[in-house]
């Protein structure tokens, strides 16, 4: 019984929505428990080279919206830099509904969606800290948008 409840335990921690900035110029509000960022303890997120980190976005367009792609990018000293395989691509596959059913787009207004997926860490990345910009957009609107800080090590 006690290895069930560490168990379990060490899974409400790990699952723990990451304490992300809205993108400048826009409300905090909503953003709170929508993201999750994995390995993240505590900021910076440290996301060690050669191996995959995990993210949970949970969202409600206000819009219906035909496509949904990433656009991430890491601002290193002031310059922008596209997040290598995850930049520009779709997550329409990559959807699930408030029940957990698997759904693609077109997505509906006012329906709550959750994106997941997982991403490599490139052994070539530099061992730095950054911070990384994460929006969903539909065209060249964002749906979603947030920062966080990440120390690749």
């Amino acid at each position: 019984m006690w290895s069930l409840s560490v168990v379990v335990c060490s899974l409400l921690v790990i699952a723990a929505a990451t304490n992300v900035r809205q993108c400048p110029g826009r409300s905090d509000e909503g953003l709170k428990d929508v993201v999750t960022l994995a390995p993240c303890k505590k900021l910076p997120c440290r996301l060690k080279k050669a191996s995959d980190a995990h993210i949970t976005i949970t969202f409600t367009p206000v819009t219906d919206i035909e496509n949904i792609e990433n656009h991430v990018v890491a601002d290193v000293f002031g310059v922008k830099f596209p997040f290598v395989g995850v930049d520009g691509t779709s997550v329409c596959d990559k959807l699930e509904t408030e029940n957990g059913e698997k759904t693609s787009c077109p997505l509906k207004a006012g329906t709550k969606y959750t994106y997941k997926d997982s991403f490599p860490i490139l052994s070539f990345y530099p061992s730095i800290e950054v911070d990384v910009h994460w929006s969903l957009m539909y065209k060249t609107k964002d749906i979603i948008c947030f920062e966080v800080p990440v120390k690749i090590v």
